[in-house]
């Protein structure tokens, strides 16, 4: 009898560990949500795919608590209203935050422009990975025509910001467009 007690005890106890873990707070996820956000993310990325407005390969999805981010560059205005609307569409989307930019149609796509904007996009993720005040993995990079495009969900403000010093501070960067989210 005395060892069954101590057994159940034991149980939950580590009943009671296991949900402390599993528990979400301010910037983290739990493991359901987790799970929430990465299906979110899929149905969001699989039906960007099958809309042919949107050219899926120019937005990247990520999703923190419901909350849906659409970045990168695209083509029109028209793409980035629609990837507003295909992505409300979906199951577990709590809010949608379009942090998509219109290209300038008078930019041009020498390949000179594209190598020096992926050196810049690795330049930045240097500087980002090299500060121990951001997590680089939380931090999205795109550049185009020397604009940098920050996104993600970072923990504090003060990583925002240092994100945005560090990348505004990398050679040949025009400007920094910062949409980051604090994650609540």
């Amino acid at each position: 009898m005395q060892k069954s007690k101590g057994f159940i005890s034991a149980v939950i106890v580590v009943a009671s560990l296991a949900a402390a873990a599993c528990a979400s707070t301010r910037t983290t996820k739990s493991a359901g949500e987790q799970v929430d956000d990465t299906v979110t993310t899929a149905a969001v990325k699989s039906a960007l795919i099958g809309d042919p407005t949107t050219k899926a390969y120019q937005i990247d999805v990520e999703t923190f608590k419901g909350t849906v981010q659409l970045n990168g560059f695209v083509d029109s205005a028209e793409s980035k209203a629609r990837a507003t609307e295909v992505a409300k569409k979906q199951k577990g989307v709590v809010a949608v935050r379009n942090n998509l930019n219109v290209k300038s149609a008078v930019a041009d796509n020498t390949t000179e422009r594209v190598v020096d904007d992926s050196a810049i996009t690795s330049k930045v993720k240097t500087a980002l990975a090299g500060d121990p005040r951001t997590k680089a993995h939380q931090v999205n990079v795109e550049t185009h025509d020397g604009v940098v495009q920050l996104s993600g969900f970072v923990d504090t403000p003060e990583a925002k910001v240092t994100a945005e010093t560090l990348a505004s501070n990398v050679d040949h960067v025009k400007s920094v467009d910062n949409e980051i989210d604090v994650k609540k």
